[in-house]
C-alpha cells in the first residue's frame, strides 16, 4: 500500500518511483509543457476510475495520455499520413491528437469509445516517464472538473480537498508558468479538425 509522498523532479529516483506507482495502479500528479496532470496506467479500468474521482469527473468523458513517441503510440492507435505530418511539424508539444484506436485496445480510457487522444509533450520528465512505463499514462488536468487549473501542487492539492489523499505520489516541479491547455485534434477520420484551440495555434485547420 503506498501513502502519497512528495518528490522533485530534479530527483533521480522519482521517475523509477512514479513507474512503479504506476504499475501497482497508483495515481501520480505531474508536471508537463502546458499544466500539472494526474497519471495513471491509461488502460487500467481501476486506475482510470481513480483518475474520475479525484476530478469528479462525469463518466464517459474522455480523458486523453501520454506516449513516449509515434512508434510507442502506434502499438495502441492507428495513424493516419496527415497525422503524421501534423506529428512531425509539431511534437513534441502542446497538441492533443485524436485517433483511431486499434481493435484489441478496449479497457481503461478505451473503453467504449473507439478513439484514444495521444499526446507527446515537450517536457523532458514526461517524456522520460513515459519511455520508462513503456505504456500510455492519463494526462487529464490535475483538478476538480469545471474548476480553474492551477499552477503549483499546493494549489492543486488545496482545490482537491480530501480526494487529495488518495494520490499516491505528488512529483513537484516548482510552479508551472501561465499557460492554455493542450490544443486538441481530432485526426480519427484522417482529415484535421479542431476540437479545443488552446496552447498550440493551428490558424490553417479546419474547425
Amino acid at each position: 500500500m503506498w501513502h502519497m509522498q512528495t518528490m522533485s523532479t530534479q530527483d533521480p529516483a522519482t521517475v523509477g518511483t512514479a513507474a512503479a506507482i504506476l504499475a501497482s495502479g497508483g495515481v501520480i500528479l505531474y508536471p508537463t509543457d502546458t499544466l500539472y496532470g494526474l497519471g495513471a496506467d491509461a488502460l487500467s479500468d481501476k486506475a482510470v476510475t481513480k483518475v474520475y474521482a479525484i476530478k469528479g469527473r462525469e463518466a464517459g468523458k474522455p480523458v486523453s495520455c501520454i506516449v513516449a513517441d509515434l512508434t510507442m503510440a502506434e502499438a495502441y492507435v492507428e495513424i493516419p499520413e496527415p497525422a503524421r505530418a501534423l506529428a512531425r511539424r509539431f511534437l513534441p508539444g502542446p497538441l492533443t491528437m485524436i485517433l483511431k484506436k486499434k481493435k484489441s485496445i478496449n479497457t481503461g480510457i478505451a473503453r467504449d469509445i473507439d478513439t484514444i487522444a495521444i499526446r507527446i509533450p515537450d517536457h523532458s520528465f514526461c517524456l522520460t516517464l513515459a519511455r520508462a512505463y513503456g505504456k500510455p499514462i492519463t494526462t487529464t488536468s490535475a483538478n476538480r472538473s469545471g474548476e480553474k487549473s492551477e499552477l503549483s501542487t499546493d494549489k492543486i492539492l488545496a482545490q482537491l480537498g480530501s480526494v487529495a489523499s488518495t494520490i499516491d505520489l505528488v512529483i513537484d516541479g516548482g510552479a508551472l508558468p501561465e499557460s492554455s491547455p493542450s490544443t486538441i485534434v481530432d485526426m480519427s477520420s484522417g482529415e484535421m479538425i479542431i476540437m479545443r484551440q488552446g496552447a498550440l495555434r493551428i490558424p490553417s485547420a479546419k474547425s
